[in-house]
């Protein structure tokens, strides 16, 4: 069955500056990759929804969701956080970012596709409670687990988080949290420098030394997350999939290579067959080598979409 493919033109608007590493064009990047593989004419793509006040107050209290929402510049740019900024389009993207993981689950628990990859920004994974950080202002990827708790009646679901650095904000958000597993890998000590200090017995939090590559990731994979989710169990698995752990991505110092993607992805799909229906949902996170972000997410979404 192949996956389904969630974006939105409102994602390429938001923009936080000339120089700032999360730009517009790593989106652009994917879809070039998509068309020059091939892999793109086998997905089925979808405009993202907006996501409603009711969705995100699962993940984020209400005042949070409103006081983003009272930030919104109508003109200019607006800073929330050193590295966090927003432009008259960044609201329309965050609200279609945390869209897309509603409707990417929707699509997968409806049954009509096993996997579903949303290509979005702004990135999620540092969003907190109540705080923006990191680009990110809306927790995707916990709007997505909630919404599969809460409007599908799941009772486990697993979050895989590859990016370079620690889901800080996915971990404030689900630590403790029963119904919810997160297994990661991230360069450590490195921002945002957290995520050792005794985590949550939910949280599979394996840190890697500059310099690692494919050898500790695998070894953490299969020593670590993959035991842990036998255990676990899911219904759902859920990707927080970064890209900026890959050697020629300077951003960081961690060395793993498009095919360590495609590795990785395949052992997450042999848990979701398992357990979950082959059930699985990618959200984009970080990535900003633009050619390696764009051939790693290929490889990512190929395995998932059973094309490779």
């Amino acid at each position: 069955m192949p996956a389904a493919f969630v974006t939105h033109a409102d994602c390429l608007k938001h923009e936080m500056g000339a120089h700032h590493p999360e730009r517009p064009a790593r989106l652009t990047s994917i879809e070039d990759q998509l068309i020059a593989s091939g892999v793109g004419q086998y997905l089925t793509r979808f405009d993202a929804p907006l996501a409603d006040d009711e969705q995100l107050a699962r993940v984020h209290p209400l005042e949070y969701v409103r006081a983003i929402r009272e930030a919104a510049p109508r003109a200019g740019t607006v800073h929330l956080d050193p590295d966090t900024a927003m432009n008259p389009f960044s609201l329309q993207a965050a609200l279609r970012a945390a869209g897309a993981a509603v409707l990417a689950v929707d699509l997968v628990l409806q049954n009509k596709f096993n996997s579903a990859f949303c290509a979005v920004r702004p990135p999620g994974h540092h969003a907190c409670r109540a705080r923006p950080m990191g680009f990110c202002i809306f927790n995707n990827v916990a709007v997505a687990a909630r919404h599969a708790l809460h409007a599908h009646g799941l009772e486990r679901v697993a979050i895989v988080d590859f990016d370079v650095h620690h889901g800080n904000g996915t971990e404030d958000i689900f630590e403790g949290d029963e119904q919810v597993l997160m297994a990661s890998t991230f360069q450590h000590p490195f921002y945002p420098y957290c995520g050792t200090d005794n985590p949550a017995p939910n949280m599979v939090n394996v840190p890697l030394a500059a310099g690692s590559g494919s050898k500790e990731l695998r070894e953490a994979v299969t020593t670590e997350w993959l035991p842990a989710l036998h255990r676990f169990k899911p219904q759902l698995i859920l990707f927080s999939a970064g890209f900026d752990a890959h050697v020629e991505d300077d951003m960081a110092m961690l060395r793993f290579t498009d095919a360590d993607y495609a590795w990785v992805t395949e052992q997450v799909k042999a848990v979701a067959e398992r357990h979950a229906k082959g059930r699985m949902v990618s959200l984009l996170e970080g990535g900003y080598a633009l050619s390696a972000l764009g051939r790693s997410a290929v490889q990512h979404i190929k395995v998932m979409a059973g094309l490779g």
